[in-house]
């Protein structure tokens, strides 16, 4: 009897442990109301997870703020399919107060991958129209003229593409880790990691490094990835966080994703990688886009090696704009707007009163 104890007790623990992974495998993501100090949720807050049509494809954005009738800044995630919707919300708290933040998992990202989704899938034309289609939401669903629009590493061509092609949408651009020059910024990394291998005598990265030789590589997508890894470990892509363990916990932990989602991104992740980055390799906004008709703040880490800032730099002194601004985080490397989550807060909220005045216009 005691026997068939312990089994219907051994027999039950294991059908509630299955039970439990189903739920967290397959239970609807959501996002936690935004509530004051006493716990009490802010009346005209605004705290959204939800999936909209671009494109033809159901995609998934995140909206937050403490007020409604602030103004919208959309994020432009980099990658190609590294999304933040499961752990943006960590490092955005304070720019709720004054902003409507958005997140949104790029078509192919994250919570917006689709099985079986090809590279005719992920143009960067279509990226372009769904960045469009999905700013001209949020300005209807807000009564907003315009919004500002942020774009990260590949978010910022994202970002630049699409308002050069559509400037009236946007109050101004902001451009965190902006890429600039693709051959460019990949020879710069290199002689970075090259310098810093042999600086620190790191046998490993020097014999790494010297094996692929430096750009343009011969096996792209393996070389770089390589490459990058030591840029990481130099300090050249984050000095103070770790966005690969905040985007783990994310996955994990966070009420915006599901373990399913999570099965998404990683494979999102390598499906936008090998339909996006062919197309952004040779790229050179130097002479594609010299000129942007609204005001542009570009924001750069000191040691971003990822894409590098001096590039960025330079690409900031020629491009015309009706008023530009560059700033620096001496801080920070490739994601100043995590790393120095203050800092950025505050030139974002300088950056709203330079463009709005004291009151919100609409």
């Amino acid at each position: 009897m005691i026997r068939n104890l312990f089994k219907r007790k051994h027999r039950l623990i294991w059908i509630t442990f299955i039970f439990a992974l189903i739920l967290l495998w397959f239970f609807p993501s959501w996002t936690p109301k935004i509530r004051d100090e006493a716990g009490k949720v802010i009346s005209g807050s605004v705290a959204i997870l939800e999936r909209v049509e671009l494109g033809g494809k159901k995609q998934s954005i995140l909206i937050r703020g403490n007020d409604s009738t602030k103004p919208v800044i959309l994020f432009l995630h980099g990658g190609p399919g590294y999304p933040q919707i499961a752990y943006a919300r960590k490092y955005q708290k304070e720019l709720e107060k004054d902003f409507i933040v958005v997140n949104w998992d790029q078509r192919g990202a994250g919570k917006s991958y689709h099985w079986g989704m090809t590279e005719e899938d992920l143009q960067i034309d279509r990226l372009v129209e769904d960045t469009h289609e999905l700013t001209a939401y949020l300005r209807t669903k807000f009564n907003q003229s315009k919004i500002f629009v942020a774009g990260h590493s590949w978010g910022s061509l994202l970002a630049t593409w699409t308002v050069q092609k559509y400037p009236g949408d946007y109050y101004a651009y902001i451009g965190i880790g902006q890429v600039a020059h693709s051959p460019e910024g990949e020879q710069v990394s290199y002689n970075f990691v090259l310098q810093e291998a042999k600086r620190t005598k790191n046998d490993e990265a020097l014999k790494e490094l010297e094996s692929i030789g430096s750009p343009p590589y011969q096996h792209p997508r393996k070389d770089t990835t390589l490459e990058r890894k030591w840029v990481t470990a130099f300090g050249g892509s984050e000095r103070n966080i770790s966005s690969y363990k905040d985007l783990i916990k994310g996955v994990l932990f966070a009420p915006e994703y599901t373990w399913l989602d999570g099965v998404r991104l990683a494979i999102g992740d390598s499906v936008s990688r090998h339909a996006i980055m062919p197309q952004t390799k040779d790229v050179n906004l130097f002479e594609s886009v010299p000129e942007l008709k609204v005001p542009v703040y570009i924001m750069m880490g000191r040691t971003d090696y990822m894409t590098p800032s001096e590039v960025a730099y330079r690409y900031y002194e020629e491009l015309k704009a009706p008023a530009k601004q560059f700033i620096w985080f001496e801080g920070s490397a490739h994601f100043p707007h995590f790393e120095e989550t203050d800092k950025f807060t505050k030139e974002m909220l300088r950056i709203q009163e330079e463009i709005l005045g004291d009151s919100i216009i609409r």
